[in-house]
């Protein structure tokens, strides 16, 4: 029993450590932007930190590039070895949050058949998606027919929300950037 409760005590204080640990001034995790996915579930961005995230920005609508851009993060994430591939997780964010509500990001997950365990999609409010995007380095802006002009990146934040490595080959694999991930994922 006395065994049972140190090891519980010792979990508490490494679990607790990380979220009292400050975070690094340059992590995208400071911005205080509350995300919903696609399962209406709320979350802030920075309850992402623990875990390397594969992250890009796109709109459910886009007919072209957007498509492209998920299967180079479902190519991409294949790509890696299994033990790998279990510690990267997948986050899409909505440049369009007046049409990407939850039901039509569900449906969008569905089609495309994004697994929930790897993949969040998700929204935020307009300021909060510019502030995002100004972060990440995504420009973008609305058209008058309301498609949208953007960047096509998908971007590796380490454990801690630190930008560590980006690729703007979309469609197709970037190898050095899988190299990128696997080397980021090794460290401890």
């Amino acid at each position: 029993m006395k065994r049972l409760l140190l090891l519980v005590a010792m979990w508490l204080l490494v679990g607790g450590a990380q979220a009292t640990t400050p975070l690094p001034g340059d992590s995208v995790y400071q911005l205080p932007v509350q995300l919903t996915t696609q399962d209406g579930r709320q979350q802030t961005l920075a309850s992402r930190r623990g875990r390397p995230q594969l992250v890009t920005m796109f709109y459910t609508s886009c007919q072209m590039v957007c498509p492209m851009i998920v299967d180079s993060m479902r190519l991409t994430r294949n790509a890696l070895d299994p033990a790998t591939r279990a510690k990267l997780d997948l986050l899409a964010v909505s440049f369009d949050p007046a049409k990407d509500d939850v039901a039509t990001l569900k449906s969008y997950a569905d089609k495309r058949k994004l697994d929930p365990r790897i993949w969040t999609l998700a929204r935020a409010e307009p300021a909060q998606v510019r502030q995002l995007s100004g972060v990440l380095g995504l420009q973008y802006r609305q058209l008058p027919d309301g498609e949208f002009n953007h960047s096509s990146e998908l971007i590796l934040l380490d454990a801690d929300g630190r930008i560590a490595a980006r690729t703007t080959v979309i469609g197709r694999l970037d190898p050095a950037f899988v190299k990128a991930i696997e080397e980021t994922l090794a460290q401890p």
